[in-house]
């Protein structure tokens, strides 16, 4: 019997080059354990600086790519931008799920629609955290709104470290590998759980099982978050491997 094929639909700020990488990587590691196939489908929506004005422009270009995507009939649909909902304002991605799936619906396409900003408030609370610490790249201002962000879904963030970087495609070359060192700074002493990357444009992939293995306590990235509720919405069972305890079969 052929196993199913899936479809992962995403919606990618132009300069962004990771979503399109650790997604694939991590559901092409699920494929050697499990029967499952998947193929990956996006639509761009413009972006070069990551700075408020920029991101509510695109956030204007996200109905017609949903649009392109049911074309596709995806079996899944995500944002691929954390930054871009959580600086709109308390809640923003529950907005942004209710439009785009509306948009999705009157092209006949009747995949689940989710956020990765969503995936990433959802995941922590699957892990049953109260407490996080987190690492991304934006410049403060945006960071503290990502802060601000996560502690109204009832999460508290312990600590944060904000790497200040405004070009997205810079953002995107940073060596994952860095990260092992630059947690070493960040106060994870009372965290529950740490967040490596709350940006899905800043590489963490190589490093989260290092990290955790390190801490000795969970540790996730959005898009580490955004392939687990990706797995949820298609019914499958969440695991990858070496992608830390979120995809490690702990949090079934």
């Amino acid at each position: 019997m052929t196993a199913k094929t899936y479809r992962i639909g995403q919606i990618v700020p132009s300069s962004n080059t990771t979503m399109e990488t650790e997604i694939p990587a991590m559901l092409r590691a699920r494929e050697a354990i499990r029967p499952e196939r998947f193929t990956f489908h996006s639509s761009r929506m413009r972006m070069h600086k990551v700075t408020r004005e920029e991101l509510e422009a695109m956030n204007r270009e996200g109905l017609r790519c949903a649009a392109e995507l049911a074309d596709a009939r995806v079996d899944v649909m995500s944002t691929a931008c954390l930054v871009a909902i959580m600086a709109m304002g308390k809640g923003y991605h529950r907005d942004v799920e209710r439009d785009l799936t509306a948009v999705a619906r009157e092209n006949h396409c009747s995949a689940p629609v989710m956020t990765s900003a969503g995936a990433l408030v959802e995941g922590l609370k699957i892990m049953g955290a109260k407490k996080v610490s987190l690492l991304a790249p934006y410049m403060r201002s945006l960071c503290d709104l990502v802060v601000e962000y996560i502690e109204s879904e009832g999460i508290k963030v312990v600590d944060s470290i904000a790497f200040e970087i405004p070009d997205n495609l810079e953002v995107g070359q940073r060596d994952p590998a860095r990260l092992v060192e630059d947690v070493k700074k960040l106060n994870t002493a009372n965290a529950d759980v740490v967040v490596l990357s709350a940006c899905v444009q800043m590489q963490s992939l190589p490093s989260i099982q290092i990290v955790e293995n390190r801490l000795g306590i969970p540790v996730t990235s959005t898009a580490v978050c955004t392939t687990r509720r990706m797995l949820d919405h298609l019914g499958l069972e969440p695991i990858v491997p070496n992608a830390g305890a979120l995809l490690g079969g702990t949090y079934r």
